[in-house]
């Protein structure tokens, strides 16, 4: 089976679905993440074309950690927009490469504006890349469309959980290639990296008794809903 999980910024996957990715890829899936945004606003003092560089290094690293491919649109941080026709056909040209069974992406409800904004742009991108005279390329599938869980869980109603208790530690090992994004993430959102996903693991493990697992619900819209089960 393909999957494609699309992100806005580096590290956004690690946070939120990585044990899933790595599960998916230890069963013997192609699992592609697209990266939509390049990362180059999330530092204090590095500038953008430096940090740019680092940040879409560091994600490529974490990816070759679970066997994941890792890609990226190269959008600057916080110009990422749900109603951009060039962005969407980017991400059309994407779902065509990848050829995914599966798509995952964050839901229309995350905490800032780029995350919105690429849930806007996959969900109608997923429905415009299955349409043959659009655009190049062959046309993809049409395939189930899963959210990821939000930061922190805050209005995100889950209708299925993965249980990573095998993949947390790898989990943290790819997040922890994100070394540009500790400081900042301190500094910026008064969290540590690793300890906030540990967090947010066990409370979502506790949900489905299990020590760690990730949230997810799908895009219950016609015609992506299928009556088996696809996440691992």
């Amino acid at each position: 089976m393909n999957v494609l999980a699309i992100g806005c910024h580096p590290d956004d996957m690690e946070i939120n679905c990585a044990g899933t990715l790595a599960k998916c890829a230890k069963r013997g899936d192609k699992v592609v993440v697209c990266h939509v945004a390049n990362g180059n606003m999330g530092h204090e003092v590095l500038m953008p074309d430096e940090l740019r560089k680092i940040r879409i290094g560091e994600a490529k690293r974490a990816g070759e950690l679970a066997g994941i491919e890792v890609i990226t649109c190269d959008i600057g941080d916080l110009l990422v927009n749900g109603g951009d026709m060039d962005q969407r056909n980017k991400i059309i040209d994407v779902i065509r490469y990848a050829d995914p069974d599966l798509i995952i992406t964050h839901a229309p409800t995350d905490y800032m504006c780029d995350h919105v904004a690429v849930s806007r742009l996959v969900f109608d991108a997923s429905f415009a890349a299955t349409v043959p005279h659009y655009g190049t390329g062959k046309a993809a599938k049409v395939v189930p469309l899963y959210y990821m869980d939000n930061l922190a869980g805050h209005g995100f109603n889950p209708t299925e959980y993965v249980d990573i208790t095998d993949t947390f530690d790898l989990k943290l090992e790819m997040l922890e290639c994100h070394e540009s994004q500790l400081k900042w993430m301190r500094d910026h959102d008064n969290i540590d990296f690793a300890d906030f996903v540990r967090t947010c693991a066990k409370y979502r493990g506790l949900q489905c008794g299990v020590q760690y697992a990730e949230a997810f619900t799908q895009a219950f819209v016609y015609p992506k809903v299928q009556p088996r089960r696809l996440l691992p």
